[in-house]
C-alpha cells in the first residue's frame, strides 16, 4: 500500500511540473545575451517563459553585429533584439541566406541617435539642427579632441556608421566610443550634473529620454538609399549623408529552430514587450539597483497570464 500512494503522489508532483516530456528535444536552446541592460531583461524574460514551458535553454553572451555568424550555422538559436536603427543591415544579410529567419517584432520601437542635454542650447543656438554642430564644434570639444567637437559614442560593438556621419557631413566632430552601456550613461549622469558639454548616443526604449532634458539631434531624413547609393542625399560622394532610420526591435532565431524545437519557435514569434514594460524594468534595475532576476521575475508574476497564453 506504501508504494502505491507513493507512486499516486510522484504522479501528483509531476502534473504539476512543466510538460518536458511534451517538448520536443531537451538540447537546450542558446540565446544571446549583449551588453546593455534592457536586452539581458528581455532574453532573461524569454528564457523564464521558455523554461516554464519545459524547454532547457542557456544564455550565451555575443556581440550585437557578430551573434549573426553563430546564428547562420545554428551555435546560437535566438535573438531578441535586433534594432532597426543598427541592425537591419546585418539581419537582412542574414535573412538572406536562409539560414536565419526573422521571428517577427518584439513590440519596441527603436529611436537610437545623436543627443544633447537642453543647457547647450544656450551655448550652441540653432540646434536641435545638424548644420549648428559645427557653428559651435569648439563647445563640444575636450582636450583630448580639440579643435574638433567630441562625440561620445556607443560601444564599437553596436554599429550604427557614426564614423562613416561624421565623414559624409563633413561634421568638425572625432567620434569617441563608451566602452561599455554602463560608462555611456555615467558620463552622461555627470555632464548633466555639472551642466558640461555633451553630445552622445542616446536610445529609446530606455529610462534617460525621460530622466533628462533634452533632444536628438535632427539630421537629414533617413531613406535606405541614402545608407546604400552614395549618390543619394546632400553629398553627393558619400552614404549614410542622413539621420539613422527608426522602426521596430526585430527577433530573429537559427533557421532550425523551427523544426527542431517548433513549440518554442511559435512561443518566441508570440513574445513581446512594450517600451513603456522595458523603461520601467531598465530604470529598476539601472537606478534602484534591482537585480535583472528579480526584474524578470516580477514581470513574470504580473503577467502569468499572458505566458499562459504564449504556451498553451
Amino acid at each position: 500500500m506504501k508504494r502505491i500512494a507513493f507512486s499516486a503522489a510522484a504522479c501528483a508532483t509531476l502534473a504539476a511540473l512543466p510538460a518536458i516530456a511534451e517538448v520536443e528535444s531537451q538540447d537546450p536552446i542558446r540565446l544571446t545575451t549583449h551588453d546593455w541592460t534592457g536586452q539581458i531583461i528581455n532574453t532573461t524574460i524569454l528564457q523564464d517563459v521558455l523554461q516554464k514551458a519545459g524547454y532547457n535553454t542557456e544564455l550565451v553572451q555575443a556581440d550585437y553585429i557578430a551573434q549573426f555568424a553563430g546564428l547562420k550555422t545554428g551555435d546560437l538559436h535566438v535573438a531578441t533584439e535586433i534594432w532597426e536603427t543598427t541592425g537591419r543591415e546585418a539581419m537582412d544579410e542574414a535573412v538572406a541566406t536562409g539560414n536565419v529567419v526573422n521571428m517577427g517584432e518584439g513590440g519596441m520601437i527603436a529611436i537610437e541617435e545623436w543627443w544633447y542635454p537642453s543647457y547647450m542650447e544656450a551655448r550652441c543656438p540653432g540646434l536641435p539642427d545638424w548644420e549648428a554642430l559645427n557653428n559651435c564644434a569648439s563647445e563640444f570639444a575636450t582636450s583630448e579632441t580639440a579643435p574638433l567637437g567630441r562625440y561620445l559614442g556607443g560601444p564599437v560593438t553596436w554599429g550604427g556608421f557614426d564614423e562613416e556621419r561624421v565623414e559624409a557631413l563633413g561634421l568638425d566632430f572625432e567620434v569617441v566610443h563608451a566602452g561599455t552601456d554602463a560608462a555611456l550613461f555615467a558620463e552622461l549622469e555627470s555632464a548633466y550634473q555639472r551642466e558640461a558639454p555633451i553630445v552622445l548616443w542616446l536610445y529609446s526604449p530606455h529610462w534617460a529620454p525621460a530622466k533628462y532634458d533634452g533632444k536628438f539631434i535632427e539630421f537629414p531624413e533617413y531613406s535606405k538609399a541614402c545608407y546604400d547609393d552614395a549618390s543619394v542625399g546632400i553629398n553627393p560622394d558619400a552614404a549614410y549623408d542622413c539621420g539613422k532610420p527608426t522602426g521596430p526591435i526585430w527577433k530573429v532565431a537559427w533557421a532550425g529552430v523551427e523544426d527542431k524545437w517548433p513549440g518554442a519557435a511559435e512561443i518566441v514569434r508570440n513574445y513581446t514587450l512594450t517600451n513603456e514594460e522595458m523603461g520601467a524594468m531598465v530604470s529598476a534595475v539601472d537606478l534602484d539597483g534591482q537585480s535583472i532576476e528579480a526584474v524578470a521575475d516580477q514581470w513574470m508574476a504580473d503577467n502569468a497570464a499572458k505566458v499562459d497564453g504564449w504556451i498553451n
